[in-house]
């Protein structure tokens, strides 16, 4: 198992409507690994612990390439975002 955090940049306001994360030197991954994402409830350079919980994203874990990583996808629900969010994401085979 592995697990680690990453950030998704949403740019200035205001923001965009989809920010895809690569997560790479993951030697051991395979491709079919269980791979999860989450958002990170912590202060960002942009947003309070707060916002993070209460903002309403999809989060999506995909696109898994093995001895490589694997792409993070974060979209907010309604309209765009902008801004810095924490992520948080582990994986298993």
């Amino acid at each position: 198992m592995a697990q680690g955090h990453t950030t998704a940049d949403f740019g200035a306001f205001p923001g965009t409507a989809a920010v895809d994360v690569a997560v790479t030197g993951q030697a051991a991954i395979v491709a079919d690994s269980d791979v999860e994402a989450w958002i990170r409830a912590e202060v960002s350079a942009d947003h309070s612990a707060d916002e993070h919980e209460i903002e309403d994203f999809d989060v999506t874990a995909k696109s898994i390439t093995a001895a490589t990583g694997f792409t993070i996808s974060m979209r907010p629900r309604v309209g765009r975002c902008y801004g810095v969010y924490n992520l948080s994401w582990a994986w298993s085979t």
